[in-house]
């Protein structure tokens, strides 16, 4: 039986040139807490000026918060929703990469309810009470191709108190309206670009291989995995290639959508771990490191040969027919994005960390690993921690 369940009621508006629309859609409210990151990418790429400005021309206040870093802390979440309280703020305008648009997330959570994020958050030491009222409305206007985050109810938080980094969300809390321009992300250095580009990916290839995957996830994922495999090394050898920027960005955007329809699984629960240990390891960066072994290992159990096989011929080996064509289709597009030679020791990982390692993504995130299309143990998560270590 075909059978699906798809919700997104965000108003998604895609394309080069979007950013200029949003002054033209309805607002929902008077006054944005225009939430951005700490560094400076959004403010020398005029892509802050140009919001402020349809904002404006929307009739609408703003007050900025820019204190957001990589890998989100659960401190900034605090004080970001205190800010936004403070400044009668009664939406957030999310502008930005995936560390923004996730704490926008549980910003807009905790500026409406009561205590500390943790006590609404599932899994770890969180106590997975439930909100108590609605959120904040968002608006995203992504400036990376990654994440998917624009679309989605739920972010990533870190909490450097226990060493924890965990997803939060709620479905009331998706966001209202999506901003989607693809020319914002032509700033993005080479390497990140990478990185995102790689999260994109696996945010789809995780699909097809999870035990939930259906009808609907199936084809959007194959076309996202097809349109990031060819653009992505074009758009890291050339950060102002419009045309990759854009179907980068579509396959982001749609991964998004995947994930509405089904779970992602392990790879991002492990990395998760490997981030909340070391919050120097940018997300995309530890899922490349991990991917071959990762993979692999259902490979080697014959798990679901087919959607690798699938995969493989999106990826562009259109002859593929055993499903260790996914592997080398993934490792050409690793060295042809220059991304091959990532060392999980350059982050400052040691060997004798494996089992912490798998052992906190179970904890953090354990519900992903039964969307894996088979059995995964901690033993096992150590060992693919292992082959990956280097």
């Amino acid at each position: 039986m075909i059978q699906f369940n798809f919700n997104n009621p965000t108003n998604l508006i895609f394309g080069s040139g979007t950013l200029d629309e949003l002054g033209k859609q309805t607002m929902p409210g008077s006054k944005a807490m225009l939430l951005i990151s700490n560094g400076k990418s959004t403010k020398t790429n005029g892509s802050f000026d140009r919001t402020a400005e349809q904002l404006q021309t929307a009739g609408v206040e703003y007050a900025v918060f820019d204190k957001i870093m990589e890998n989100p802390l659960k401190s900034a979440v605090m004080e970001g929703a205190a800010f936004a309280k403070e400044n009668g703020c009664d939406f957030i305008v999310a502008l930005g990469g995936g560390a923004v648009l996730d704490s926008s997330i549980a910003i807009a959570a905790m500026a409406t309810n009561p205590g500390d994020l943790w006590d609404y958050v599932h899994g770890g030491t969180g106590s997975s009470k439930p909100l108590v009222h609605k959120g904040l409305p968002i608006v995203t206007i992504p400036t990376t191709a990654g994440t998917a985050s624009e679309i989605n109810a739920f972010g990533v938080i870190s909490n450097a108190e226990t060493n924890e980094k965990i997803g939060f969300g709620n479905p009331s809390l998706v966001p209202v309206l999506a901003i989607v321009d693809p020319a914002l992300t032509k700033s993005v250095p080479p390497r990140y670009t990478a990185f995102q580009g790689f999260d994109a990916l696996f945010h789809n290839t995780e699909v097809m291989i999870s035990n939930g995957v259906n009808i609907m996830s199936e084809t959007l994922a194959l076309s996202a995995i097809e349109n990031i495999a060819k653009y992505l090394p074009r758009a890291v050898r050339d950060g102002n290639d419009l045309e990759a920027r854009e179907h980068v960005a579509y396959g982001s955007t749609l991964a998004g959508m995947t994930m509405q329809l089904t779970s992602t699984t392990a790879a991002h629960s492990m990395e998760h771990s490997m981030s909340a240990y070391h919050r120097n390891l940018p997300h995309g960066a530890g899922l490349i490191i991990i991917s071959k072994p990762f993979y692999a290992f259902f490979i080697e159990r014959h798990a679901c040969d087919a959607q690798f096989i699938k995969m493989a011929r999106a990826m562009g080996i259109g002859k593929a027919d055993k499903p260790q064509d996914f592997i080398t289709a993934l490792i050409k597009l690793q060295e042809d994005c220059g991304v091959d030679d990532l060392k999980m020791s350059d982050y400052g990982f040691h060997p004798d960390e494996s089992m912490t390692l798998a052992k906190g993504a179970r904890s953090m995130q354990g519900g992903l690993f039964m969307a894996n299309p088979c059995e995964m143990t901690d033993a096992d998560c150590a060992e693919i921690f292992d082959k990956a270590y280097r």
